[in-house]
């Protein structure tokens, strides 16, 4: 997303499955290849990773 991802938009590089369709390529943002997927961020299931995910993002909204 070339302005950024804004907190509760899906990022547009996500397919059906919610894996990353530009993963291991150069065009991939710096910042996606930092983030680490741990437990405390991604939960143990897709839903609990939405759920940390979108708190998360609303705590943080500017």
């Amino acid at each position: 997303m070339p302005q950024g991802k804004p907190a509760g938009v899906r990022c547009i590089q996500l397919n059906d499955d919610n894996l990353c369709k530009i993963f291991g390529k150069p065009e991939r943002p710096d910042l996606c290849d930092r983030f680490a997927a741990t437990e405390d961020v991604c939960g143990t299931t897709n839903e609990e990773a939405l759920w940390l995910i979108s708190s998360l993002e609303a705590a943080t909204q500017s």
